[in-house]
């Protein structure tokens, strides 16, 4: 099996990422608001202030997953490259990529740097195929083919 050619592309479109992250946020801050409007009142004070601060920091956390700042990713054949859009060809993080949720024109990606420390963390990356949409089989493609070992001989003998 071959490994997929090289690939650059530029993720900058969001908006199925941010509409299922607010909504969900949104749902779950609703969900405990109308426990707290609906709830019998020998719940404690202390319990419905918990409820209430829960639904705030949830709608709060899902401001925040909702904004994702554009990268550019590239697979070189070995390894995955990531960084900021104006690095296209010169990222600076390598690593590898993996597909954590995929379903056909979203998908939801793991970056995992080369170099973990302590303070690296893998980083999501979410990708859908409306604004990419010439570049979406190639991705696809790239994110599904085999490694090649460093070295190895992309030739195939029959």
């Amino acid at each position: 099996m071959r490994a997929s050619p090289a690939f650059q592309v530029v993720l900058d479109r969001f908006g199925v990422w941010q509409v299922v992250v607010l909504a969900s946020a949104l749902a779950g801050g609703v969900v405990m608001l109308a426990w707290l409007a609906s709830s019998q009142p020998s719940v404690s004070v202390a319990s419905r202030g918990l409820a209430a601060v829960a639904a705030l920091a949830l709608l709060l956390f899902g401001a925040r997953a909702a904004r994702v700042a554009p990268v550019s990713l590239r697979w070189d054949g070995q390894l995955w490259h990531l960084g900021p859009p104006e690095s296209a060809g010169h990222e600076p993080a390598s690593g590898a990529l993996h597909v954590a949720l995929d379903f056909g024109p979203w998908m939801l990606l793991r970056f995992q740097p080369a170099e973990t420390t302590w303070r690296t963390r893998s980083i999501w990356l979410p990708a859908q195929r409306r604004g990419l949409e010439s570049r979406w089989h190639a991705l696809r493609c790239a994110v599904y083919s085999p490694r090649q070992k460093p070295g190895a001989d992309t030739a195939v003998d029959f």
